[in-house]
């Protein structure tokens, strides 16, 4: 696939998301780019800071430095549009409604099908679904707002093989029909080799490309 040439569905923009100068007290400088329709993987020991860089791309943690979107910068976006086009999945999606079909309400069943889920999912409480049932339907409700870059904080952590390939083909489905990208952190390094399209490594705050690949 020409990354470089793609189209989102609805004709808009490709997703190209830019990192230059990213600190935080914590992390950085960080510097990184994600191309349309890329997966770029994010690995390192706990406590390197994985987490708190997506974070700080997404704009939920105060950080200086530049990051663009198609060139425009983060800056002259609402924050709450931001969140939506650099949308993060965190390790621990938060739940605030009773049932499941409140958090999900233009879901399409074929998303919900792909991870393993009937329509009947949606009467649920969210209170009945497993941890790994709440991470597949966390995913499905981050789709939902159609975001042009996803930030995933191990999102298959709580996953069996079967679920996790489950969600790996949805991502990885999402990104080529909407030439979307991702930044994916995962401690999995049979997964990074099977859904990065290059990895980087976060050691003591800092980032660095693996020279692996």
């Amino acid at each position: 696939m020409n990354i470089s040439a793609a189209n989102d569905i609805d004709g808009a923009p490709a997703a190209r998301l830019s990192v230059d100068g990213l600190r935080t007290p914590v992390i950085g400088p960080c510097a990184l780019t994600l191309a349309p329709g890329e997966c770029v993987v994010l690995t390192g020991s706990s406590g390197s800071g994985k987490s708190l860089l997506l974070r700080a791309i997404c704009d939920l943690d105060p950080a200086t430095g530049t990051v663009l979107l198609e060139g425009r910068a983060r800056e002259t976006y609402v924050p709450r549009d931001w969140r939506r086009a650099v949308a993060l999945l965190p390790a621990e999606p938060a739940w605030w409604a009773e049932t499941v079909g409140e958090h999900l309400l233009t879901t399409s069943e074929d998303v919900l099908s792909a991870l393993g889920f009937s329509a009947s999912v949606m009467s649920w409480e969210v209170a009945r679904a497993s941890s790994g049932e709440r991470q597949r339907l966390a995913l499905a409700r981050l789709l939902q707002l159609q975001p042009r870059v996803l930030l995933l904080d191990e999102p298959t952590a709580n996953l069996d093989a079967g679920n996790r390939a489950r969600v790996e083909s949805v991502v990885r489905d999402y990104l080529v029909s909407r030439a979307a990208a991702a930044l994916w952190v995962t401690h999995d390094a049979e997964q990074a080799a099977r859904i990065g399209d290059r990895e980087l490594v976060m050691r003591a705050g800092r980032l660095e490309a693996n020279a692996c690949t």
